[in-house]
């Protein structure tokens, strides 16, 4: 039996700046880097007898060299072989992140870069490796159709490598470029066929799977953080396939429709729950008054604290503030005279419909944030 871990789209040396704050950002792309390192012990405790990776290996062709070298070094926790697969990210161009890692030496003799379509051969295993590396980011034609009269020593295993999206079975549009036959499988005598550029996990059939990133890098539902360990009994038979959870952090979309207290206090519980391995975005839509603002911004900006990034919208959230709400702000921020009659007008335009409302509302949020702020000191 052979056994294989399939692992496809780390990115390495993506950046999250434009998203998070430079702390989040500069976890978040380590948290890739580590992912690497957890996937050379995982397939050195499972002893793997190879580890493919179906593309995109890295996030971009300038990547510096210190992360090419890290890259590298992040592989040393298993002896090997690694098979790596250039993506629409990383392809194999005249000039590429792959030549310049040659260039620096960084290329350990058990990684096996699939720059070319060609067979590899593993005798070893009695394996057949068919790879269909991409030579430039965007191809309209399916670069695994050489698959099908590949020629391979009989008796042996055939397994391809692709990276692209599989016509009509992803997310419209997702197949524009690089696409693959749904059945490349079937029509090239595949035992199994790797795949990766889909960020999730995902089975095509009983013989082909996405196995997606190994560490979330995006708000989509769709079983990302995850490996897949493979093993191939003999040519012909159904592989087993068992997907591995790898991820560091959970990222997680959150909305919540507040109406009455008890949905502030439902919210409140949900983001206790949460810790420093999520990474989320939330939405809160509805209304909320003055004594419920209060405590949910205390519960947002503990959250905050303690989560590795919590993006909050509250632009659908209505702050309506009640006659015993204004007195007590007046009172507890010490707003009187014409700062009273300012927050009493605000109040009053927010309570109303339209683009006025939502102006008056972040108007009155922004005071009240202020004067809190003031009095606090």
């Amino acid at each position: 039996m052979v056994r294989l871990l399939h692992s496809a789209d780390w990115q390495i040396g993506r950046a999250y700046l434009s998203r998070f704050l430079p702390e989040n950002g500069h976890a978040l792309a380590e948290a890739r880097l580590q992912a690497v390192e957890r996937l050379a012990a995982l397939a050195t405790a499972q002893s793997v007898d190879m580890v493919i990776v179906a593309g995109d290996v890295f996030d971009a062709q300038t990547v510096t060299d210190r992360t090419i070298r890290r890259l590298f070094n992040a592989l040393a926790g298993f002896a090997g072989p690694w098979i790596l697969l250039p993506g629409n990210h990383d392809a194999a161009l005249a000039e590429s992140v792959w030549t310049r890692a040659q260039r620096l030496g960084a290329v350990p003799a058990k990684v096996h870069l699939a720059l070319k379509p060609e067979v590899l051969l593993f005798p070893e295993l009695g394996l057949a490796l068919l790879p269909a590396p991409l030579t430039q980011r965007h191809s309209y034609g399916d670069l695994s159709a050489w698959f099908d009269t590949a020629e391979t020593p009989d008796g042996w295993l055939r397994v391809g490598m692709a990276h692209g999206g599989v016509q009509g079975l992803l997310m419209e549009g997702f197949d524009a470029t690089n696409p693959l036959a749904p059945d490349r499988a079937e029509r090239a005598r595949l035992d199994y066929l790797a795949l990766g550029d889909w960020h999730g996990c995902k089975r095509i059939d009983e013989r082909t799977w996405y196995s997606g990133t190994p560490e979330p890098d995006r708000f989509k539902a769709n079983d990302a953080g995850q490996a897949l360990l493979v093993e191939l009994n003999v040519p012909g038979a159904v592989p087993q396939v068992t997907p591995v959870r790898t991820a560091q952090f959970h990222w997680q979309r959150l909305e919540a429709v507040l109406q009455v207290a008890t949905d502030v206090d439902a919210l409140i519980a949900q983001l206790a729950a949460l810790g420093p391995s999520d990474v989320v975005d939330l939405s809160i839509r509805g209304h909320i008054d003055g004594a419920g603002e209060s405590r949910l911004n205390i519960a947002l900006n503990q959250a905050e604290a303690r989560l590795r990034h919590l993006g909050v919208d509250r632009s659908a959230l209505r702050l309506a503030l009640s006659d015993d709400d204004m007195a007590t702000y007046t009172e507890s921020l010490h707003a009187d005279g014409y700062l009273a009659e300012v927050m009493a007008e605000l109040c009053e335009a927010q309570r109303q419909e339209g683009l006025s409302a939502q102006t008056a509302q972040d108007a009155l949020a922004l005071l009240l944030s202020v004067l809190a702020e003031t009095a606090s000191l």
